[in-house]
């Protein structure tokens, strides 16, 4: 199906949920896809609006010098990307209305039941209850690939990226890491970390990053991906 709006809020909030679980519109790096896509935006999209849209967008602008070097078919639509009909959200109208025969699913309420049968069929919902909350949850990781870029050639990057881990939050495990070059001499640093998805908000993460005004210019999620 792809994206048939990119404009409107009914579009933006489509492009919002199909972008919560992915960095780029197809596949694992930036390609002509995500430029047809970033090209049918009008401007910056609200962050507290469309929080996922708003930062796919932020991290392809990095990317606008190299737009003509990406990888794909630069000749296709926006149109050509995006959801699945099965994935766009459920429209309100076509619910069942309520009092409507379809939510009948167990026979009228008006009908008395055989106290006894009620009464086991509570106990079983009380058991099933207390195994349920017995069991323990699975806490939802991700893997993130972070790019911290330095103000220039001269910035300390071993200072930066021990700034970077000296930060501690509890769900977050910082990984390997390495120096990328950028050009005219510049490194960026490229570090990988582990985050529960409850506990961990990236966004703050990146903010708190950020303050370290005599080393960092800016930060990007490069990848994520869940575990």
């Amino acid at each position: 199906m792809g994206f048939t709006d990119l404009v409107s809020d009914a579009g933006l909030t489509v492009a919002d949920k199909y972008l919560a679980t992915r960095t780029y519109i197809v596949g694992h790096a930036p390609s002509q896809a995500d430029v047809v896509t970033f090209k049918a935006i009008s401007s910056a999209p609200d962050a507290e609006k469309y929080p996922h849209v708003a930062r796919w967008y932020k991290h392809i602008a990095s990317y606008e010098p190299e737009f003509s070097t990406l990888p794909g078919d630069p000749s296709k639509a926006y149109t050509a990307y995006g959801p699945e009909t099965t994935e766009l959200p459920v429209n309100p109208k076509d619910k069942p209305e309520e009092g409507s025969d379809d939510e009948d699913l167990f026979g009228s309420d008006s009908e008395e039941e055989d106290p006894e049968v009620v009464k086991e069929r509570e106990a079983r919902l009380a058991e099933y209850k207390k195994k349920k909350e017995a069991k323990p949850k699975v806490a939802a990781k991700s893997i993130v690939t972070l790019e911290v870029k330095p103000w220039d050639d001269e910035t300390n990057l071993e200072e930066m990226e021990a700034n970077v881990r000296a930060i501690e939050k509890d769900g977050l495990v910082w990984g390997a890491s390495k120096f990328v070059a950028v050009g005219f001499g510049i490194k960026k640093l490229q570090i990988n970390l582990v985050v529960e998805d409850e506990k961990i908000s990236l966004d703050e993460l990146q903010q708190q990053i950020e303050e370290d005004e005599d080393h960092v210019q800016s930060t990007d999620i490069a990848a994520m991906q869940k575990l």
